[in-house]
């Protein structure tokens, strides 16, 4: 079967007008799925793995939840652990697509389970750019997409965002009115600004037929926007993915989804590790979790009330925050070189570990919101350097 797929995916990408040594390079991509991983957390985790280094440090850096899994899931995965000498005793894969169907409101055909959503987002970056069908982002937004891009040689357009709101459909299709894949993060990783349905609709109505449209809605359940995710069905142009590793507290335990024509899971397929790189830990506890919508809310309204107590504080102290925010994280505006501010945080008693900077915005910090005692560390640390 593998063999198969590598020869599916070869002539894909010939009839694309790769070269063979790109396709080479794309080989290495889907090798193991190592490549995409590495693509993908690079920059995103390099800061966040060197304070693992450093105990007790706060770790509000890469958008991680401040606690793990609800106790349902907990539980799940530790009755699947027991059945752990076994591939998939009792169908978990089955179930969590079932489950996930009834919730979201889509065909069962339409959902692909992956280990984490890194790995389909470079998937259908291969699968749909080519040296002639670039990508089109917004700027900022979640870099493993133009990591992709690159790596691969398709041309990459950026549509500046405008401070407190979502993406500019219009200017996005400015940019490359001929692209193969158009990417939106809603809410978008670092801003957490949401999207209109809307606007997104529109995108659809107006882009090329044979291009793509690929919804990032990893932060979604930290916002009360509409998902695209019904859009789907009758679609064969449209990717909604999503991932367990924010608001369900699932990092560590790799599960994501993709909803899509089943044409389309099946071309995607061809270029990562989809479901047969899951442990049914994983699938048990998704299960369990993804109908939770009373402990959903529950966190959400956590998350929020941290927030917004942070960004108040910041904002009586007189340091610029960015409008419009519906996910686990803000931007702040030091207005000074943000680097600095970072490794200054880090290098407090209390040992804050915030984001990164994007080379649009070189002053401006992406803060995780963490638990109230995470925020309350952050506000002293904050409080010492600068007053320094």
């Amino acid at each position: 079967m593998t063999m198969l797929l590598e020869k599916d995916a070869r002539e894909d990408l010939l009839e694309r007008g790769y070269s063979r040594r790109t396709i080479g390079k794309i080989s290495a991509l889907m090798a193991a799925g190592a490549a995409a991983q590495s693509l993908l957390v690079q920059p995103a985790l390099a800061q966040q793995q060197a304070a693992r280094g450093i105990k007790g440090a706060v770790r509000i850096g890469s958008n991680e939840c401040w606690t793990g899994p609800f106790e349902p899931g907990v539980q799940a995965a530790a009755k699947a652990a027991a059945l752990g000498n076994w591939y998939d005793p009792d169908n978990y894969r089955g179930d969590l697509i079932s489950t996930v169907a009834k919730v979201e409101g889509i065909p069962e055909s339409h959902i692909m389970l992956w280990p984490g959503s890194g790995g389909p987002l470079v998937s259908t970056v291969a699968a749909y750019c080519s040296p002639t069908k670039g990508l089109v982002t917004a700027d900022p937004t979640f870099e493993s997409a133009w990591r992709t891009a690159d790596y691969l040689g398709a041309p990459i357009a950026k549509a500046p965002q405008a401070v407190g709101k979502g993406h500019d459909v219009k200017a996005m299709l400015a940019a490359n009115p001929n692209a193969g894949l158009y990417y939106i993060c809603s809410p978008n990783n670092p801003t957490g600004t949401v999207t209109p349905l809307a606007d997104i609709e529109w995108l659809l109505a107006n882009k090329p037929r044979d291009s793509i449209l690929l919804i990032d809605e990893a932060y979604i359940h930290f916002s009360e926007a509409p998902s695209a995710a019904k859009l789907v069905a009758g679609r064969s142009d449209l990717i909604v993915m999503r991932t367990f590793s924010k608001l369900f507290g699932m990092a560590g335990v790799r599960l994501g989804l993709t909803f899509a024509d089943p044409e389309i899971q099946k071309r995607i397929g061809l270029f990562g590790p989809t479901a047969g790189g899951l442990s049914i830990t994983a699938m048990a506890c998704g299960t369990a979790v993804y109908p939770e919508t009373g402990l959903i809310k529950a966190r959400r309204q956590e998350m929020i009330a941290n927030r917004e107590e942070t960004i108040a504080w910041l904002t009586r102290k007189g340091i610029e925050v960015q409008p419009g925010s519906q996910a686990n994280m803000f931007m702040m505006n030091w207005k000074k070189p943000a680097k600095d501010m970072q490794a200054a945080l880090l290098a407090t008693p209390e040992k804050v570990q915030i984001g990164r900077a994007w080379p649009i915005w070189p002053t401006v910090s992406r803060v995780t919101v963490g638990s109230a005692d995470d925020m309350a560390k952050f506000r002293s640390a904050v409080e010492k350097i600068t007053k320094a």
